[in-house]
């Protein structure tokens, strides 16, 4: 028998008990409204801030497409125009990839491949923003005018309805390289969330499908794909938040030019270009900074109206 003294255990009185659940649950909830409030704190101020700008306008600040801080006229046309259309084309040219991306790590792609490949996309997604603007600028850029841009345009610009799309003079910048340069961007976020989704599928379901004959393909159609749609949609929604709130990568190949054009060669803005490059000379008080401040609620509204339909969509479906 051993000689070490065994102490008997003395739980905590139930009142110590109760404190710490209550003390506990205080904590919890004191951080989710904490976020409650910011988020409201954040949504009052840009409304306050561009309230002048509202009063001024009215409703035609939404689609007036004029920028003039000289005689003092504002409006949301362009930049709205140019967000909206350099986050959708962005993520009609990630998504394929991304999805073949994750399809190839996930079901073909050699064991000692997938590592190296998975880290690399990791890794893509933590290179800053201005280095992605840098690279567009001095790579893709020259690029885009010497050899993508003259060549769609032979290619496509004759051609009835889409024609437009691909006419005018190939500078390098505009709204398609920036939705290039976005698309860059989000690929390694929807990527990685497909490929971690695309593992959480059991592998039953897999090798059953694999046992009646179908092929890789079709166990992704009809296995993979619809077990982890919510998640799917929730990368792809990521990957638009992203697109929809990047600036520098941006402003750097977008042209930075206050018109809108029905070229996709053409320049133009987004609403985080605008606020990145023209909040700096804006004076305090000014109609001007309460317009970018207005332009700041916009993008959160049109944030929050992306959230609502990924959410919709995410919405189970009955039978």
């Amino acid at each position: 028998m051993s000689d070490v003294a065994v102490l008997p255990f003395r739980p905590a009185s139930r009142r110590a008990a109760a404190f710490g659940d209550r003390l506990f649950a205080f904590l919890a909830m004191s951080a989710g409204v904490l976020v409650l409030v910011l988020l409201g704190a954040i949504i009052v101020s840009l409304f306050i801030g561009g309230w002048p700008s509202f009063r001024a306008f009215g409703l035609p600040f939404l689609v007036n497409t004029d920028w003039d801080p000289v005689q003092n006229v504002f409006g949301a046309g362009v930049p709205v125009f140019g967000t909206l259309v350099t986050a959708v084309l962005a993520l009609l040219i990630a998504v394929p990839l991304a999805f073949g991306i994750a399809f190839y790590l996930t079901e073909i792609a050699p064991g000692w491949f997938r590592r190296p490949v998975g880290t690399a996309i990791e890794l893509l997604a933590a290179v800053p923003s201005i280095i992605y603007g840098m690279w567009g600028f001095f790579v893709i850029v020259p690029i885009m005018g010497d050899y993508v841009e003259p060549f769609l345009t032979d290619q496509l610009g004759d051609l009835p309805v889409i024609g437009g799309l691909f006419q005018g003079a190939p500078f390098g910048t505009g709204l398609l390289t920036a939705a290039l340069i976005l698309a860059v961007m989000i690929i390694p976020f929807i990527a990685a969330t497909m490929r971690d989704v695309f593992n959480t599928v059991p592998a039953v379901f897999k090798e059953s499908a694999y046992g009646v004959g179908c092929t890789t393909w079709e166990v992704m159609r009809s296995i993979v794909v619809p077990y982890t749609r919510a998640s799917v949609v929730g990368g792809i929604m990521l990957g638009l938040g992203r697109a929809l709130g990047e600036t520098m990568a941006v402003t750097f190949v977008i042209g930075n030019t206050n018109r809108i054009t029905t070229s996709l060669f053409g320049p133009g803005n987004t609403i985080a270009s605008i606020v990145a490059l023209e909040f700096p000379e804006s004076q305090a008080g000014s109609l001007k900074l309460s317009s970018l401040l207005a332009l700041g609620f916009i993008l959160f509204v049109i944030s929050f109206i992306v959230l609502a339909i990924s959410r919709l969509l995410l919405r189970p479906r009955s039978a």
